[in-house]
């Protein structure tokens, strides 16, 4: 694809439309001229449709280790020997109290997040209650859920208990997923995602870069998403943990995750496409030329099981790239 056809796509999008499926998969192999072309038609994009405050979250590993799940990548699943701290569901006093330590920094959605397939039973109630508690002591805070493969039932206690967006990440595309995970599907996550939206949620959902895909992969994982167009993207990058299959992954290199982070923006041209786990394995130029053309949200402070950044430095870096916080 040259550089005039960049141009053409983008003054469609601009124009209100969209890119092919076909177009998008030309991408998958550009020559650096192109590259830096479809850079400045995604930041022409981004700057068009996205709101100049940006959109901040933060999670609580509020259920850590032993899912009986096989994902590849990840550090709690059973499968695997690595070295997690695991635990069962925090306390509520815990769960307050992160809550207040990151609406005092300024951010402005907190999600609990639990390991396992599901949440159900006396654990579904209590997390409940933690929502049903957030949402008097922190009425400001937009909150947010990731819990698996949820039934009808369980997405309207969390909806009534007062989350307001639920989060099912893909992970990857339909073509690769079943190299990384044997039990369970995408179409499960479709499913959970079709419930979410039954029961009022906003969808947040994304995948993971690094785990061995193509970028034609990749992708096939963005318009795949566009089936179903949720409003915030989570953009991973595999952080790889000792003992899990993934732990000998090739990095992503600056230039694969600029490419990847702008074809995004250019199938999602309305999206919230946000910063997520393993960001500080790219560098912190990069980061900052990704505010520029496609980021405009981020999951701030620790991660799920490995260290995130810190908010402050975080803050700093946003305001530096023209964002409103």
């Amino acid at each position: 694809m040259d550089t005039q056809h960049i141009h053409d796509i983008t003054e469609r999008v601009l124009a209100g439309g969209e890119i092919t499926s076909r177009e998008a998969l030309a991408l998958d192999c550009m020559t650096p001229e192109e590259s830096l072309a479809l850079r400045e038609s995604a930041a022409r994009v981004t700057s068009h449709f996205s709101s100049r405050v940006f959109d901040s979250c933060s999670i609580i590993n509020a259920r850590s280790g032993r899912c009986p799940e096989d994902c590849k990548w990840c550090a709690q699943s059973a499968h695997y020997g690595t070295t997690i701290h695991t635990y069962p569901l925090v306390d509520r006093d815990t769960c307050m109290e992160m809550a207040a330590h990151n609406r005092n920094a300024g951010i402005r959605r907190f999600s609990l997040v639990t390991s396992g397939r599901t949440i159900k039973g006396n654990a579904l109630d209590t997390v409940c209650s933690y929502y049903s508690r957030l949402r008097i002591e922190e009425p400001g805070m937009c909150l947010c859920a990731s819990m698996g493969l949820l039934d009808d039932d369980a997405m309207a206690k969390l909806r009534k208990a007062g989350v307001q967006r639920y989060h099912c990440n893909m992970e990857s595309s339909r073509s690769y997923f079943p190299t990384l995970c044997t039990t369970h599907t995408q179409d499960d996550k479709l499913t959970t995602i079709e419930r979410a939206r039954r029961a009022g949620f906003e969808i947040c959902s994304g995948g993971i870069i690094g785990m061995g895909e193509t970028m034609r992969q990749r992708i096939e994982l963005a318009l795949e998403l566009r089936e179903f167009s949720p409003v915030s993207i989570p953009i991973n990058v595999l952080q790889p943990i000792p003992g899990t299959p993934l732990e000998n992954s090739k990095p992503v290199t600056d230039d694969e995750y600029l490419d990847t982070v702008a074809i995004f923006r250019m199938i999602h041209p309305r999206a919230v496409l946000r910063f997520a786990g393993g960001r500080a394995n790219i560098s912190p130029q990069a980061q900052r030329e990704a505010l520029r053309i496609a980021i405009n949200g981020a999951i701030m402070g620790d991660m799920l099981t490995t260290v995130g950044s810190q908010i402050e430095s975080d803050k700093k870096m946003v305001k530096e790239a023209g964002y409103e916080w």
